[in-house]
């Protein structure tokens, strides 16, 4: 967002020829305004061509912000409009409520582009109160806060995540080079390893998820919980990623008996 609003007061500038503090500032807020209008006409026309009506108009702004935030290269607002389509389908050939899902859909991201000082947690959790707030159906802020399976999740919940895997796992949906993304999972690895008590570590779906398997002689259900933490923790310190990346740490403990 600030990086277009800048990109538009400079042409702004750079066309008038007149380039001095008073007037910097003044075109500045003209990008702003412009912006705001801009945003809220995207997310309109993302929601009109999806066939979804009476969506609060806060909603569609931050629907319509998704256009200007990329994960991995991939544009946030043709993402989460492929999202929908793809649950749509999927609600559809399941005899659920098509409406339903996709507003769930569209909706699934727009805790993104939130700034924490407004709302606090995951962007799975900010979205589904955002929804909530702005009064859609308790089904679809559901739906947008278990995506991530955070909380006990729902049909809808479920539906969201396998159509969010889809369209960010399709060839070409990702710009990321190869060296990169093979250079975030040996670091999540590396850190997971480097914990006493680690047998085995997988990082999975690209880096967003790190599963981490115990010795369970040498640490126990306690440890295991504060484990996970220090990984967390570690992992924030030490990578620049975008979104999150989810850490689970696995202690199993088998009893073997032979009957001669």
């Amino acid at each position: 967002m600030r990086r277009e609003i800048a990109r538009i007061a400079l042409e702004n500038l750079i066309a008038d020829g007149r380039i001095h503090p008073g007037r910097i500032e003044e075109v500045v807020d003209k990008a702003k305004k412009a912006m705001d209008i801009k945003i809220k006409e995207e997310g309109e026309r993302a929601a009109f061509d999806l066939g979804i009506h009476d969506m609060h108009q806060e909603l569609l702004k931050l629907v319509g912000r998704l256009k200007y935030r990329t994960s991995f290269g991939q544009n946030g607002l043709q993402h989460t409009i492929e999202v929908a389509r793809i649950i749509g389908v999927m609600s559809s050939q399941l005899g659920l409520d098509v409406k339903i899902a996709m507003r769930a859909g569209l909706l699934h991201d727009i805790g993104k582009v939130v700034g924490q000082d407004v709302e606090e947690g995951t962007h799975a959790i900010v979205g589904g109160n955002l929804a909530r707030k702005y009064g859609e159906p308790e089904a679809v802020a559901r739906a947008v806060e278990s995506h991530h399976e955070e909380v006990e999740s729902t049909i809808y919940g479920v539906l969201v995540a396998a159509a969010d895997a889809i369209s960010a796992a399709r060839p070409g949906a990702r710009a990321e080079t190869l060296e990169t993304y093979v250079k975030r999972l040996e670091n999540l690895e590396r850190i997971a390893n480097s914990f006493k008590g680690v047998e085995k570590c997988f990082a999975m779906q690209a880096g967003r998820e790190v599963r981490i398997v115990v010795d369970p002689e040498k640490i126990n259900d306690d440890e295991a919980i504060v484990l996970a933490r220090d990984i967390r923790k570690r992992v924030e310190e030490e990578m620049e990623y975008p979104g999150q990346i989810k850490v689970i740490v696995l202690r199993e403990t088998r009893a073997v008996e032979y009957a001669k």
